[in-house]
């Protein structure tokens, strides 16, 4: 049978199968015994389990909940935990009730029982705890809807329990096919607007449900500065302002998002977004943290296929396979530079490592990264045991990783794409061939007195510094080489079920597979990956990126939906299991997912249907905002918009716009722009000596590109963005933090970076108005996109007349950059310290931003108030 029949008809049978469960939920049948005993046995395995029994080597308090005699008998205590027939006199009752203050379980409120869980509790003591008698399952179907839930056949767990398992209906969400809903007209009234939205069908039935009303329409100002962030990742310039609000033709807005996503910057900005999930970094990290002076191309690879609207099918695929496509003859060079993505991670070899170590370390980094991008789902979670929640058995998981055993790792020569930009890449490949020629501009320092010793210690750690120097330097050289951070296929190794994890503890060899909760049983999960090595990643690639996935949809239109919202219609973007937050709507979700494959995949067509809805076009202030913000306090029906905090990059992206500065060049090699001077200059380790120190690119053209471009060094992030919450590159960031916390005033009011961006932007502002009234208007025009109020206007002329008078009376001092740093460190062979002096080669020819000591106390006063400007909400929040 065709497999992708076959596949279908799994999946339309699961549907059924759930139909028929969701209808037996409704029966007033009363439970026989057995009935009972099995959904009071499900519940204990949902609710208890995790702490009493799911690692039968560290069992709390000593109550074992794996058998009817463990879970009647008690634990620490010594008294019996159940008393048959007599659910009051029960402490196992009393705790699940919450009755007693001293003891409540399970722990934690989210995980308490609904009234209807304790009623069964109840009962089932009350009838004398009765269990189920054997294991005897219906096998028949994939998923077997009786008697205490749904029943899942896999390719089995580690114990019988695990395999028979029954789960929630509602627990299994993300495991349903994909059932495009009717769209729930009626919840728009009895006139339904030409081109009504369906978003705003199923959005209105939950408001009309919750009896809450929509907001109105944001303004237009509001709308174009949000949908130009929300796009771009850019403000709107002051003349694309002027021309949306001058357009008065029908369709206004939909050219504006028609032009957004048409910009180039649009992939940048999705971008952003990709690698936050993908966890990009231009080193390696932990303790060497080497360059990868070609991760850039997957970067710009990225930019490319969000800017072409690649589909979204054949965007995953690329990465997951590439080179097995190019194999398979596809002959497109940009093949072996999107599969770099499954070596994003961080990961080191040294010579202290055991190789089999940092290999597996790598198999399970690869596993887990592919399981939560583009299933939502955290593999690692049933690595070392059953999944405790999800039909997801051990097995499955080293199934899974057998799909990625053939990897090894590969630097292949690929040609310079056209797209691609090389500039400047030769000029930096030049200058660490002259730093490894001429290792000058490291120098002993010995102190005044120093002895024969103190200079024979000197030497000998000098010399580790310089020879430890020589490999980064090597490792950076061949950046203008055209080369692919990639990956391609081998002989490969086999997979065997690592016992508790560990590499020391193998157990049955397995084979590649998909994971079997999604297709059946284990054999159809097998089938669906061949048992040769080559072509393994590409056959799993296919699965993911099939319409009849019911996973992978659901994963980037909840993803979509979040980058525009904040939060996905299902709040954990990386998490679609039990743990994770059910959709808030969910037929909204499968609606999107249904439309999604109908376009062709294409993100840009899903950006327009959830920007031209009503729901997405709601103003966040409004006369009765503070009524629905306390009726629904996080505003998961959307009944407003939610204002969101400009992310790390938006913010320094948005003042380099403001000043004029921001080099809007595509791609390329990373820039290095400033950053705080005190954390470029620190020693950073490296094992067995200290890096070179953080130097910015030599020009403010090269520095001031977007950050997206920015060299992100996994051992030394930026301390501005860290601060506004830039995630690190170790760990993949379903969604972004967007806290509020001290420091965050220091950097955006204090910090040298925010000031250098206000005084360009006051230069800026004095060569194109004359008079101080025109200057004021401008300042505002540029940060806020729109002009100030009288009250604002002679606020800032007073501001302005003082901070001049000020500036008159206080000359700034002039700080040249610094040309050297001293490093000490300990010379490992003798325990004593010794100092280096490292030359700093690019500061010696340093063109600096514009400083104060450059300009006069008017421009200084200008550069206050734009600084003022650049903190306040309307610059940092978009509404």
């Amino acid at each position: 049978m065709n497999r992708m029949l076959t596949n279908r008809s799994l999946t339309y049978s699961l549907a059924l199968t759930l139909l028929a469960w969701s209808a037996g939920l409704s029966s007033a049948a009363p439970l026989s015994d057995e009935q009972l005993g099995a959904q009071a046995r499900a519940l204990v395995v949902a609710k208890c389990m995790g702490c009493h029994g799911a690692d039968a080597g560290k069992i709390k308090a000593k109550y074992d909940m794996r058998s009817r005699v463990g879970l009647l008998k008690g634990g620490t205590s010594g008294d019996a935990a159940i008393v048959p027939g007599k659910p009051e006199h029960s402490p196992f009752y009393t705790a699940v009730t919450w009755d007693d203050i001293d003891l409540q379980m399970p722990p934690k409120e989210r995980n308490r029982l609904t009234k209807e869980q304790l009623a069964l509790v109840h009962e089932w003591i009350k009838r004398g705890a009765p269990w189920p008698s054997g294991n005897a399952t219906n096998q028949d179907g994939h998923w077997d809807a009786g008697a205490g839930g749904v029943l899942i056949k896999t390719s089995g767990g580690l114990s019988p329990d695990w395999t028979n398992r029954r789960y929630k209906p509602d627990d299994l969400w993300a495991y349903r096919p994909v059932v495009d809903p009717k769209v729930p007209w009626d919840a728009l009234g009895q006139a339904i607007p030409q081109n009504a939205s369906a978003i705003d069908a199923f959005v209105a039935r939950r408001l009309h449900d919750a009896k809450l009303k929509a907001a109105p329409r944001a303004d237009r100002r509001t709308l174009i500065r949000r949908a130009t962030f929300d796009l771009t990742g850019l403000p709107p310039t002051p003349a694309e302002i002027d021309a949306f609000l001058k357009d008065d033709k029908p369709g206004a807005y939909a050219r504006l998002i028609n032009r957004l996503l048409a910009s180039p910057h649009y992939g940048e900005r999705m971008a952003q977004h990709w690698l936050d999930v993908v966890r990009y970094a231009d080193t390696a990290g932990f303790s060497n943290d080497w360059d990868r002076p070609h991760a850039w191309r997957y970067r710009d690879y990225v930019v490319t296929a969000f800017n072409r609207d690649k589909p979204f099918d054949q965007f995953a695929m690329e990465q997951l396979a590439g080179d097995e496509m190019f194999a398979a003859g596809d002959r497109r060079p940009e093949l072996f530079i999107a599969a770099g993505f499954l070596r994003m991670g961080p990961w080191e070899h040294t010579g202290m490592s055991v190789a089999a170590v940092t290999r597996q370390q790598f198999l399970d980094d690869v596993t887990d990264s592919v399981g939560r991008t583009f299933l939502a789902m955290g593999m690692s979670c049933f690595k070392c045991h059953d999944h405790k929640f999800d039909p997801l058995p051990t097995k499955d998981y080293y199934r899974f990783q057998a799909v990625f055993a053939p990897i090894k790792f590969a630097e292949r020569p690929t040609p310079w794409l056209k797209r691609e930009n090389t500039a400047g890449i030769d000029a930096y490949a030049k200058r660490m061939q002259r730093l490894i020629s001429d290792q000058s501009h490291i120098q002993l320092k010995l102190p005044k007195g120093a002895t024969e010793d103190d200079r024979k210690n000197g030497e000998l750690g000098v010399k580790k510094v310089k020879r430890k120097r020589q490999q980064i330097l090597k490792k950076r050289v061949v950046a203008n080489k055209p080369i692919a951070f990639t990956v391609n296929s081998s002989s490969g190794e086999a997979t065997h079920i690592l016992r508790g994890g560990s590499l020391e503890s193998p157990g049955d060899r397995v084979g590649a597979a998909v994971c079997s909760a999604f297709v059946g049983d284990g054999d159809m999960a097998d089938q669906l990956v061949p048992d040769q090595t080559a072509g393994r990643r590409l056959a799993l690639a296919k699965w993911i990126a099939s319409a009849d996935n019911p996973r992978t949809t659901r994963v980037i239109v909840n993803r979509v939906w979040q980058m525009h919202f904040g939060r996905g219609i299902a709040a954990n973007a990386n998490d679609f299991g039990v743990m994770g937050k059910k959709p808030t709507h969910p037929q909204l979700l499968d609606w999107l997912a249904a439309r999604f494959v109908e376009d062709g995949w294409s993100i840009k067509k899903l950006h327009r249907r959830i920007m031209l809805s009503e729901t997405y076009r709601r103003a966040s202030i409004f006369p009765g905002a503070s009524e629905a913000k306390q009726a629904d306090t996080n505003n998961v029906l959307l009944s407003y918009f939610t204002p969101r905090r400009l992310t790390a990059e938006e913010l320094r992206d948005a003042m380099l716009v403001a000043s004029g500065e921001l080099n809007k060049t595509l791609g390329g090699f990373p820039a290095r722009p400033e950053i705080n001077l005190e954390v470029a200059m620190q020693p950073r380790h490296i094992m067995g000596s200290v890096g070179p120190a953080y130097q910015p690119s030599r020009t403010p053209t090269e520095r001031n590109r977007r950050t997206l471009y920015a060299m992100r060094i996994r051992t030394l992030p930026d301390p501005m963005l860290e601060v506004f919450n830039k995630p690190g590159p170790d760990v993949s960031c379903e969604r972004r933090d967007a806290s509020t916390v001290t420091p965050q005033v220091f950097a955006l009011f204090n910090g040298q970076n925010t000031y250098d961006r206000a005084l360009a932007m006051a230069k800026r502002i004095e060569g194109e108005a004359k008079s101080q009234d025109e200057r004021i208007i401008q300042a505002f025009r540029l940060a806020l996109g729109r002009t100030p109020t009288p009250t604002e206007h002679a606020a800032a002329a007073a501001h302005l007349q003082r901070m001049t008078e000020y500036h008159k009376q206080h000359k700034p001092v002039k700080v040249d950059p610094p040309r050297k740093v001293t490093r000490t460190m300990v010379e490992e062979m003798t325990g004593l310290n010794f100092s280096w002096e490292e030359q700093l080669d690019v500061y010696q020819n340093y063109v600096q931003d514009a400083k104060p000591w450059d300009v006069g106390p008017q421009t200084r006063a200008l550069a206050d108030l734009c600084l003022v400007l650049f903190n306040g909400n309307e610059f940092v929040y978009v509404y």
